[in-house]
């Protein structure tokens, strides 16, 4: 009691001094500095003083978690999670998927990474039965990854480091769409979008895509890597090996991926050649990696755009070799190719397009346009080779088939029709050509409305503008029947009989006058070789009125003595065409004559024929009876025989034994000149029914106006 009780007095002198010091004064100071006396250094604060017992317990947890957290990071052996990562991305992805080698990780950085060795990936359920040998989707040597922390809490994800080592990986789609890259419930087109990738390897990867839904096959192998270089190095994605049996080499390059950004457009370059194909591409992802987003200045070159079929999906026509460049620009499921701009064959061609993809069939719209057109090219739309001549543009396989066709004189072009690729795609297409370039007819402009939905095709309207008249019509295919139909119904108005029939004598037209046409057809097959083979129908052709060279005219009869002294002399005397009708019914491929009159001032001629249209060779006799008195009328029928491609005239002189004969029996039994009775006609031939022709004909669907009648036109 007495040292606690003598201690309180020195307290309270300190405290009294100290105060002066607190308050700055000089005479707790002086007090001090007199006394010599120090004090006491003050204890340090407890950081936990004033928090209550619980609090401090649950501090020291924490802390104790965090200590045994770092421990067992340290000691822990990641191989024992292979099993349940496993299983979590089986159940995801539905089907099986394991690590068979060792899982490490690195965490203690800011920047941790992962490494994955002997990833395997199997196969959905469905793939063993389109592919007995279709084996694993996956097999990875090892997978290694790092990811950013700082930019993950800001939800960005930025991969420092990605590299795949030896994979061997087989896509595999089946000819209804599915597709064992498609997982869960996710669709299988869905654009590509990986995170920024700042380094990304690929050493020794093998690739395999069996694409059956649209019959490709690409086995080959992979590498990517970053490669020093011009500006800081450059990005290369390598890919060589063979596509449907052609060779096939792919590089993209890009910049440096050492500062991608997902807020940066990255810059990229490709070339991709597959056989004679190739596409160039000089453009930007617009946030990398989304590849469901970039634009890139395209160019695209090869013998046939129906190839790209192997690369793009698409259902394009056959062509002549082409090139072609635009803008392309994708923006998820739709890539719009602007200003398009080229060549297909000797033809050129403008306007813009785009696809939409992630739909049941891919759709494509188009407004095309060609200031002039190379009419030759529009055949290898329907399977037929282009004109190969000096000047013609046509791939090495196009040169051979149109030597195939020259030495077999075949017009209609064989070559099947692909219809899986009609029924997979749907299309809407304008088209027209400003000028054409046709030698063998007077024809302008071409114009054309196709639109193709749900395996239909439609040309609808089909237009030919012509120097005079023009072709009009519509065409539809039906590619949905396990055979094709075809329907077509196509009409000539106001065209010209000497635009059609360029013979001239002495600069003049051996022919003038209106004519017109209409064909409607029906036929089956997977060409239009054999569709026209079995077609239905009729075609008929009406010239109505006109003007003719009287020395043809007289031919036709084959009254030798007025025409041939006519044809001697150059006369340009011309005799009326009253009228002219060609009518035919049609019958599975074969076209036979129900009437066939050409009636002129001079003579009237009569025939009949047929047009197979399966083995493309006609036959045709006319028989010609003179109007007006005529020595030297030979009774000889004219014969018109051959390929349609090279028809043939000629005359059956079997009448003119007959004739010859009855001349020989007059001469021996009265006298010399009775010999020539036989050859002599008193012209009792008569005018045909016109009116009635042409009435028919227009019932038929010629486009004949009353008014084109002869009784309105032929000149007396």
């Amino acid at each position: 009691m007495i040292q606690g009780t003598a201690r309180r007095p020195f307290a309270s002198i300190w405290n009294t001094i100290a105060g002066l010091t607190r308050c700055g004064g000089s005479t707790g100071a002086t007090i001090l500095s007199t006394l010599d006396v120090t004090p006491a250094p003050r204890p340090p604060r407890n950081p936990f003083r004033g928090l209550s017992r619980r609090a401090r317990i649950g501090i020291g947890a924490a802390l104790t978690l965090v200590a045994a957290i770092i421990a067992f990071l340290v000691i822990f052996d990641w191989n024992w999670l292979r099993g349940p990562i496993g299983r979590y991305a089986s159940a995801q992805l539905q089907r099986e998927v394991a690590i068979t080698g060792d899982l490490r990780v690195h965490p203690w950085s800011f920047s941790p990474k992962a490494e994955a060795f002997g990833v395997r990936i199997g196969q959905p359920a469905w793939a063993k039965s389109v592919d007995p040998q279709a084996g694993q989707m996956a097999r990875v040597e090892r997978i290694a990854v790092q990811i950013k922390i700082l930019p993950l809490l800001r939800g960005q994800i930025v991969l420092p480091f990605l590299a795949i080592d030896r994979a061997d990986v087989r896509l595999l789609r089946d000819k209804e769409g599915r597709a064992n890259w498609t997982f869960g419930a996710r669709k299988s087109d869905k654009p590509l979008k990986l995170p920024a990738v700042q380094r990304l390897v690929i050493n020794e990867g093998r690739l395999r895509v069996d694409d059956r839904q649209h019959g490709a096959l690409f086995v080959g192998t992979v590498n990517a890597q970053e490669r020093a270089g011009d500006k800081g190095g450059r990005f290369v994605l390598e890919g060589k090996g063979d596509l449907n049996r052609s060779a096939f080499v792919a590089q993209v390059t890009g910049g440096p991926l050492l500062n991608i950004s997902p807020s940066r457009p990255y810059p990229f370059d490709a070339d991709i050649r597959a056989g004679s194909t190739r596409i160039t591409a000089e453009g930007k992802v617009i946030k990398p990696f989304d590849l469901g987003r970039f634009e890139t200045q395209l160019t695209v070159s090869g013998a046939d755009l129906n190839r790209l079929h192997d690369l793009t999906g698409l259902t394009l026509p056959n062509t002549p070799p082409y090139k072609v460049s635009g803008h392309l620009v994708r923006k998820g499921d739709r890539y719009d190719f602007e200003k398009l701009s080229g060549r297909v064959g000797d033809s050129d061609l403008s306007g813009d397009l785009f696809v939409l993809t992630g739909r049941e069939r891919p759709y494509l719209e188009a407004d095309l346009r060609s200031r002039r057109l190379d009419f030759d090219d529009l055949g290898s739309l329907f399977g037929a080779a282009p004109a190969t001549g000096r000047g013609e543009t046509a791939s090495a396989g196009q040169k051979v088939e149109a030597a195939q066709r020259d030495a077999t004189q075949r017009l209609l072009p064989d070559a099947t029709l692909q219809v899986d690729r009609i029924r997979a795609m749907d299309a809407k297409v304008s088209y027209r050509a400003e000028t054409v370039n046709a030698p063998n007819l007077p024809l302008r402009k071409v114009s054309a409305e196709v639109v193709l939905e749900k395996g239909v095709l439609t040309v609808d309207p089909l237009a030919l503008t012509f120097s005079r008249g023009d072709l009009k019509g519509k065409v539809r295919l039906d590619a949905r029947p396990a055979t094709p139909k075809t329907d077509i119904d196509v009409r000539l108005l106001n065209g010209r009989l000497e635009d059609f029939i360029p013979f001239k004598s002495d600069g003049k037209p051996a022919i003038e006058g209106a004519v017109m046409a209409r064909a409607k057809l029906t036929g089956t097959g997977n060409s239009v070789h054999r569709a026209a083979a079995s077609a239905d129908g009729s075609v008929t052709l009406v010239a109505p009125h006109g003007q003719m060279r009287q020395a043809f005219a007289e031919l036709l009869g084959v009254n030798a003595s007025k025409g041939l002294l006519l044809l001697l002399s150059k006369s340009d005397k011309e005799t009326p065409v009253r009228c002219a009708v060609a009518d035919f019914d049609v019958r599975n491929g074969v076209m036979t004559t129900t009437a066939l009159v050409a009636d002129t001032g001079v003579v009237l001629a009569k025939g009949r024929g047929t047009v197979n249209l399966a083995t493309e060779r006609m036959d045709f006799r006319i028989e010609g009876d003179s109007k007006k008195p005529r020595l030297l009328r030979l009774f000889i029928p004219i014969t018109i025989k051959g390929p349609i491609m090279a028809p043939k005239p000629g005359l059956d002189v079997s009448k003119t034994l007959g004739q010859g004969g009855v001349a020989t029996a007059l001469g021996s039994l009265i006298n010399p000149l009775a010999a020539l009775l036989p050859f002599v006609t008193t012209g009792e031939a008569k005018d045909a029914d016109c009116a009635g022709l042409v009435s028919e004909a227009r019932q038929q669907g010629a486009p004949v106006k009353v008014g084109q009648t002869t009784a309105a036109k032929v000149k007396k």
